[in-house]
C-alpha cells in the first residue's frame, strides 16, 4: 500500500469513528439513520468500518439525518476568532467557564437566566427516575410538573413517532426548541420539567436548556438503567428481538446493555455539564428524592 493510500485509508477509518460517534450520541440506530438519510445500512456499516467510496452528497445525507453539519462531521477547523476565544477559555476551570457562559450570554444577550435556578429540568438516560422524582419534587414545591416529549407533541400536533417519521430528527428537534422556550416562558416563576435522553447531544438545543433551566444529572448504572427500562416494558432506543412468549431473548439482553453503554460513554461528558449530578444507583426512590432537593436551589419565597 502507497503512503497516498494508506493516508486515504486513515481518513475513512476516522471518518467512520466519528459517523458511528454521532450516531450513538443521537441514540439511534443504524437503520433508523439510513432511513432517515436514505442511505442503505449496508453503506452505513462500510463506512462506520473505514470501508467504501464515499462522496460529499452521502456524507451530506448521514449528517442531515443526525442534525449536525457536514463540517462537524469532518471537523472542519473553526474561525480564527473562535480559535482565540477557545484558547483563552481552554485555561479556565469548570467553576469558571459556567461564570464564563452566563457571562456571555447576558452581555450579548444570548441567554435568559432570569429565575433559572427555580426552573428545574431533569436530565439522563431512560430508568434513572427522571418522572418519578420529577412528579415527587413538583408536588412537594406546589410547582407544575412538565414532561418534555409530551410538550413536542402538542408543539407539533402529532406523536413522536409521527414526528420523527414525517419531519425526522431536525423537525424533531426544532419543535424541541420551540417548545423549550415556551415552557420557560409559560412557567417563569418556575418548574419541574423532565428531558428525553439525547437532548444533550443537541448542542444548540442543551445550551438553551441550560441559559433557562437549572439543570440536575440523574445518574444510574447501566445495569440499573436496563433493569428500570425492561420493567418499563419500553426499550427504547436499544434494538432487541422479543421471542413468542413476549420476553426479551437472553442475547438481545446482552446486546441491548451494550448498547446502553455506548449510548452513555458517547453523553457522559455531557450529562456531567449539569448543574447537579443525583446518582440514583442502589437508592430507594424516598432516597433519592431527598438527594435531589438537596441539590436543587431552596424554593424563592413570594414577596
Amino acid at each position: 500500500m502507497t503512503e497516498s493510500e494508506q493516508g486515504a485509508r486513515t481518513t475513512l477509518v476516522e471518518l467512520g469513528a466519528r459517523v458511528r460517534a454521532w450516531r450513538a450520541r443521537r441514540g439511534m440506530t443504524r437503520k433508523a439513520l439510513a432511513a432517515d438519510s436514505g442511505l442503505s445500512e449496508r453503506f452505513l456499516a462500510d463506512v462506520e468500518g473505514g470501508k467504501g467510496n464515499v462522496s460529499i452528497y452521502s456524507l451530506e445525507a448521514a449528517a442531515r439525518a443526525l442534525n449536525i453539519s457536514i463540517l462537524e462531521l469532518l471537523q472542519d477547523a473553526p474561525r480564527p476568532a473562535l480559535v482565540r476565544v477557545q484558547g483563552l477559555l481552554g485555561r479556565l476551570d469548570d467553576g469558571q467557564l459556567d461564570q464564563a457562559y452566563m457571562l456571555l450570554g447576558s452581555t450579548f444577550g444570548l441567554g435568559d437566566s432570569l429565575g433559572r435556578e427555580q426552573r428545574i429540568a431533569l436530565i439522563g438516560l431512560r430508568g434513572a427516575g427522571k418522572t418519578t422524582l420529577g412528579a415527587q419534587l413538583a408536588a412537594q414545591r406546589g410547582l407544575a410538573f412538565v414532561e418534555l416529549d409530551r410538550e413536542i407533541e402538542r408543539e407539533a400536533g402529532t406523536s413522536m413517532n409521527e414526528i420523527l417519521l414525517l419531519h425526522g430528527q431536525a423537525g424533531y428537534r426544532r419543535y424541541e426548541r420551540r417548545a423549550l422556550l415556551r415552557i420557560a416562558e409559560d412557567h417563569a416563576d418556575g418548574v419541574v420539567m423532565t428531558t428525553g435522553g439525547s437532548i444533550v447531544s443537541e448542542r444548540e438545543t442543551f445550551d438553551l436548556l441550560q441559559s433557562r433551566f437549572y439543570c440536575v444529572w440523574l445518574k444510574a448504572s447501566p445495569e440499573e438503567h436496563m433493569s428500570r427500562v425492561v420493567a418499563q416494558g419500553d426499550m427504547r432506543p436499544f434494538h432487541t428481538t422479543r421471542g413468542e412468549d413476549g420476553e426479551i431473548a437472553q442475547g438481545a439482553m446482552g446486546e441491548a446493555l451494550d448498547d446502553l453503554r455506548r449510548i452513555l460513554a458517547s453523553r457522559e461528558a455531557l450529562y456531567a455539564r449539569a448543574d447537579a449530578v443525583v446518582d440514583t444507583a442502589a437508592r430507594t426512590a424516598r432516597q433519592s428524592l431527598k438527594d435531589l432537593e438537596r441539590a436543587v436551589p431552596a424554593p424563592t419565597t413570594p414577596n
